[in-house]
Formats: C-alpha cells, sequence, structure tokens
C-alpha cells in the first residue's frame, strides 16, 4: 500500500505558509518511490500570487547539474589572472588547441554544458570581433583567421553540450571604458556579435566586474539594456549573474550552496550585479522562501587555486575526494555547479585536470550505480548510506523541514533531518541496514508537491 501524507488536524488547509505534514503508514512501511500529498487541494489566498515556478529554460538549465567553465585567453600566456588590457594580441598563439578535447572530455566526465570566457577583464577576444583590434584577428593563431568561439561552439554540439558565453563588463582595454554611453554601446555591439554569429546559446553569464577606466572614471553599466539584448536575440537562453534575472551566483567560489538552499529570491534585495552587504550575501547564499521570482543557485568553483592555468599549479589540482564533496555540496544542495578547468598554453586540458574529472565521475557512478530503495520497497533490509530527495520542480519549491528514518529492528531511526529538497537533496549518513524508511515533512510553504526517494 502506497504511504500518504496527511494534514495534521489541528492545522487549515488554506494556512499554506506553514504546515506540518506527517506520513501515515500501512502494509510494508515503506514510501513510494514519488511521495505525493492525498487529498490536499490548498488554492493561494485572495489577493496573493502562486508560488513562483522555473521556465522551460531554468528547468533545463537545472537538470543539467554540472557545466565546465573554461577560463583562457592572453592570462594563460602571461601567467597572470587579471591582465591591464596592454597585453600584446601576438603572444596568443597556441599550438594544437583542440576545443573538441575540452568538449569531450566535459562529456565524459558527465557535464552537459560548458561556458568559455569570450572575453576577460582584459578585453582581449576570442573571436574577430569588428568592435576592436584588440582579439585573435591580431594573434598569429590560425594565421590570424581564428575564431575560438566558433570553435568552442562546434565542439560542444559535436559532443551534444550546451554552449555559454561569458563577456566580461569590465575592459580594461577598451578606451570607452569610463564614458558610460560610449562603452554601453560598445559592450552591446560585442554581446550583439556573439548572441547572432553562433547558434543558439544555453547561459548568458555576467558577473559585476567594475574597475576604473582609462580615464579614471567609474563604468555605469546599462544592465536592463543588457539583460533585454539577451531575451531579444536568444530567448531562450538563461541570464547568470549576481542579481540573475534567471541563474543569481550562489555567493562565493567555493562550490559550496547555502543550506537552506531556496530557488525563490526576493530581487529588490540584488538589484544589479557586484551590489553588496550583508542581506546581499544571505539572499545569494540562501534565497528566500518567500521570494517573488524563480532564480536558482549556480554553485562555480575551480578545480586549481587559479582559474586560468598556470603550470605551477599543475600538482595543487583538487582530488577525486574533494571534487565529489563539491558535488555534494552544490548539486546535492539544490544548486548546479559550474567547475572551472582552464586550458594550457597549448590549448588543451592539462592531463592531470583530465584524469580529475574521469576520477570524479567514476566515483559518483559507482556511487549511484543501485538505488536500493525498490529492494527495501519490497520488504528486504538493505545497507545504505546516502538518501537522494527531489521536489517536482516544475511546480515550485514547498519543503521547508523533513525528517527522514529509517525502520531498523522494531524501531524508527532518525537517518537525517533537513530544511530544503527542492531539485536535489542528498544526505548522507553512517551506513545501517533498514527495513523500511518513512519520510517526514514537517513545514511546507505551499502545497507540497512530489518528493522523490533513491536509496544508496
Amino acid at each position: 500500500m502506497y504511504t500518504v501524507l496527511k494534514l495534521a488536524l489541528d492545522e487549515h488547509p488554506l494556512n499554506i505558509s506553514r504546515r506540518r505534514l506527517l506520513t501515515t503508514v500501512a502494509g510494508a512501511l515503506v514510501l513510494p518511490r514519488s511521495l505525493r500529498v492525498a487529498s490536499v487541494r490548498a488554492e493561494p489566498r485572495s489577493g496573493r500570487s502562486p508560488r513562483p515556478v522555473p521556465s522551460p529554460s531554468q528547468l533545463l538549465w537545472q537538470r543539467d547539474e554540472l557545466a565546465l567553465f573554461l577560463h583562457f585567453g592572453v592570462n594563460t600566456f602571461t601567467d597572470r589572472e587579471w591582465g591591464d588590457g596592454t597585453e600584446d594580441p601576438a603572444i596568443f598563439a597556441p599550438s594544437r588547441l583542440d576545443a573538441r578535447q575540452w568538449a569531450r572530455t566535459a562529456r565524459e566526465a558527465g557535464f552537459r554544458a560548458m561556458v568559455l570566457t569570450a572575453k576577460h577583464h582584459d578585453g582581449f577576444c576570442l573571436w574577430p570581433t569588428e568592435t576592436t583590434e584588440h582579439s585573435v584577428a591580431a594573434s598569429p593563431w590560425r594565421g590570424g583567421k581564428g575564431d575560438l568561439v566558433r570553435e568552442f561552439a562546434d565542439g560542444c554540439r559535436a559532443e551534444g553540450l550546451r554552449v555559454g558565453l561569458y563577456l566580461s563588463p569590465w575592459d580594461r582595454n577598451a578606451q570607452s571604458y569610463g564614458d558610460s554611453p560610449r562603452y554601453n554601446d560598445f559592450y552591446c555591439d560585442q554581446l550583439t556579435e556573439l548572441l547572432t554569429k553562433y547558434g543558439p546559446i544555453h547561459e548568458m553569464w555576467f558577473d559585476g566586474a567594475n574597475g576604473e577606466g582609462p580615464n579614471g572614471r567609474r563604468q555605469e553599466y546599462d544592465w536592463p539594456r543588457y539583460w533585454g539584448l539577451v531575451r531579444k536575440l536568444q530567448p531562450e537562453a538563461v541570464i547568470f549573474s549576481d542579481a540573475g534575472p534567471d541563474v543569481r551566483w550562489i555567493g562565493n567560489e567555493n562550490g559550496v550552496a547555502g543550506d537552506p538552499n531556496w530557488s525563490t529570491v526576493d530581487p529588490t534585495v540584488v538589484p544589479y550585479p557586484g551590489v553588496s552587504g550583508e542581506r546581499v550575501r544571505a539572499m545569494l547564499q540562501h534565497g528566500d522562501p518567500q521570494g517573488t521570482v524563480w532564480r536558482p543557485g549556480e554553485a562555480d568553483v575551480s578545480i586549481r587555486p587559479g582559474w586560468f592555468h598556470h603550470p605551477s599549479e599543475d600538482d595543487r589540482v583538487k582530488t577525486v575526494d574533494e571534487l565529489v564533496e563539491l558535488f555534494f555540496s552544490s548539486v546535492g544542495r539544490n544548486s548546479k555547479l559550474l567547475l572551472n578547468v582552464s586550458p594550457t598554453r597549448d590549448g588543451v586540458l592539462h592531463p592531470t585536470d583530465v584524469k580529475r574529472l574521469h576520477g570524479m565521475r567514476a566515483r559518483l557512478d559507482a556511487l549511484f550505480s543501485v538505488d536500493r530503495f525498490p529492494a527495501v520497497s519490497a520488504g528486504r533490509t538493505e545497507t545504505i548510506s546516502v538518501a537522494d530527495l527531489r521536489e517536482n520542480i516544475a511546480r515550485g519549491q514547498s519543503v521547508s523541514r523533513y525528517t527522514l528514518e529509517g525502520l531498523v529492528g522494531n524501531d524508527w531511526r532518525a537517518l537525517s533531518r533537513g530544511t530544503t529538497i527542492g531539485y536535489r537533496k542528498l544526505d548522507r549518513f553512517e551506513p545501517i541496514s533498514v527495513a523500511a524508511v518513512r519520510l517526514t515533512i514537517e513545514e511546507a510553504i505551499g502545497e507540497p508537491g512530489p518528493v522523490e526517494i533513491a536509496l544508496y
């Protein structure tokens, strides 16, 4: 018999802002894989807007779980993290650049999208732009006829990956930077090239980097115009920045999402990229259960100490254990992991980085290879140490407190307790043999939808 969820008798169905839900068990004392609320139908109170839900593009973005970030450009050849815009394009000379190798490695490691630094703060463009001479067209690479953004996009699509691009708003080479109207025109021209010449773009990645221009004046970015251009030219793309509007930065570069982590936010707290403050940090890390817009978090982190490749860091690549831990602290906390792996001066991914990515994939495949839930559902005792919980986020996010228990002998023992679930929540605990499990949703916002359970 299927277990169902029922409202506690002392609470009214229309009190959807906070409710306590209990499991009732029968038969084999197990929950079905898809746990659904039974005979509870709560409509929004009069005058209250429905709970936010993801767009199809946001849903696709989150279900990918893993994306690879690639920092590559003149900094790769100067051994710096931030260039100053005075670099000679002639130094950009990868001897055996292979964007297909990047994409093949990503696919083999289970990543489903890649994001390339089409332009970093130094202003050097990895495509032959008409807006500046500071680009690959002025380099010896491919005889000055190369287009790395084209090779990147083609490599992604050849391996079945989605394409993402990062265009730094801070440009230390552009003479117009600091003259806000002129530079905003310049930036939109670059953005238009990227959005119209390379096919479908899945994610357009922005940050709030804002340094001093050549004339000492600070640039005022026209974010509504930038985002509007993406909406017009690539309506299916998701837009990332501190302020979204589709995907938010998780608030650190450590690959760690907050707990709790709501995919809903109050947009007034983070109105534009680069704004700071304690409320901003809290909103980026945790979201807001009463948030009015759907803006899930993306956790970015580099596989090395730096973001660009530095030969001195070849022995400082994150271990497989560390990468698996990052998966749990990002994807396992209702976020997405954007892992940076930087190409070398040759234009390929370093063998150590590739090996670690493959090791991460092998470890995750082994960990999640056999779901023990069907066996437990059939009444068999199984040893488990990981619970994989998922809400059907297509209809929003609701769960705000829960307890998962396992039946050991005649006793129910708590396996894990948590707050938010969202797209995916991974709970780890000491290995334990259980004959059944039950999930108690103790608090929720709105009407809780399906919660899927897998056990490993």
